[in-house]
């Protein structure tokens, strides 16, 4: 039986969500060996390289990356955004722990992912906030604030 487009979204949704812990513990260690600044800068550098062979391979064309230079400069600052994340979580998970800094991370996900929601901001769907949405943000970021707790 086919896996629905639903289905496939909401499990890729796991995965990045216990690739994301997992990133936490192993860029903590390997910021704390290295260094943090070495430790980003590996970090993106692989990604990057394999997303290139990768793009070549599939679509035996590097057009993509031509076509990306010519979309709107915001459109532009997701891998910068990611830079911000691997950074962070790089930095802060040997210092606050990986449960706080993935709490943390995911209370602020939550609330900008409301707002942009909300707002339609980024050219996104406008969605509706209604109180069972806006109470498990508010859970979660009462969670992520307990997390720090020691």
């Amino acid at each position: 039986m086919p896996v629905s487009g639903n289905a496939l979204a909401t499990t890729l949704a796991v995965a990045a969500g216990l690739a994301g812990a997992a990133q936490v513990a192993v860029m903590s260690r390997l910021g704390e060996r290295i260094g943090v600044a070495e430790a980003l800068g590996f970090a993106t550098l692989l990604p990057a390289v394999v997303a290139f062979v990768g793009l070549l391979i599939v679509r035996r064309s590097v057009e993509g990356y031509v076509r990306a230079l010519h979309q709107p400069w915001w459109m532009l600052t997701g891998g910068l955004l990611g830079l911000l994340i691997v950074f962070t979580v790089t930095y802060a998970g040997p210092r606050i722990g990986v449960a706080a800094t993935v709490g943390i991370l995911i209370a602020g996900q939550l609330v900008m992912g409301a707002a942009i929601d909300r707002f339609g901001l980024f050219g996104s769907q406008k969605i509706l906030l209604h109180w069972p949405r806006l109470a498990g943000i508010a859970l979660l970021a009462a969670g992520a604030a307990l997390s720090l707790r020691t």
